[in-house]
């Protein structure tokens, strides 16, 4: 059973990651509306994902005999100067959310709560791939800089991840 302060951080976490989910959509819209397929694709299977993260807290919240409390989601920006401001809030956002689940690794400790600490591990390493994808797609858009053609091809390289995510469906 969780500890009434464990079960309202899972919750909190909860919110994030549909925010987190939130985001990701409203920047691929962003990324549509630029005729960016590819970078709206990747921003499309990254809101999938962070909705899969929040189905997982929605599980083990209910899994340990707690409740889950959905709250209102903030709106997200929804618009961006350029693709390296919106993936330079991409890895912001991804720190963002590494010192959150570090936060729950932190108070399922202090509670000595293991089936807690057990579960948030996968989110630490998540959180590193996903802070380092992050960093590779902004280094990338940074080094091709305002070069159409190789902007072009990042969008196309980008819009494999988008192809992969909707297919896996079938």
């Amino acid at each position: 059973m969780l500890k009434k302060q464990m079960e309202k951080a899972l919750n909190d976490q909860v919110n994030a990651e549909m925010y987190s989910a939130y985001l990701y959509l409203s920047m691929a819209a962003w990324f549509e509306a630029e005729n960016m397929k590819g970078m709206a694709g990747w921003m499309r299977a990254q809101a999938q994902e962070e909705n899969m993260h929040a189905e997982k807290f929605y599980d083990f919240i209910h899994e340990r005999d707690g409740r889950v409390l959905l709250r209102q989601i903030d709106a997200p920006p929804t618009d961006w100067k350029s693709p390296v401001a919106a993936f330079e809030e991409v890895l912001a956002h991804e720190r963002k959310v590494t010192r959150l689940i570090h936060s729950l690794v932190d108070l399922s400790l202090k509670h000595k709560d293991h089936a807690a600490n057990a579960f948030l591990q996968w989110f630490v390493s998540e959180q590193v791939e996903e802070e380092s994808s992050a960093k590779e797609i902004l280094d990338n858009l940074k080094f091709v800089g305002d070069n159409p053609s190789a902007l072009f091809m990042l969008d196309r390289e980008l819009g494999q991840r988008g192809s992969a995510a909707s297919n896996s469906g079938d």
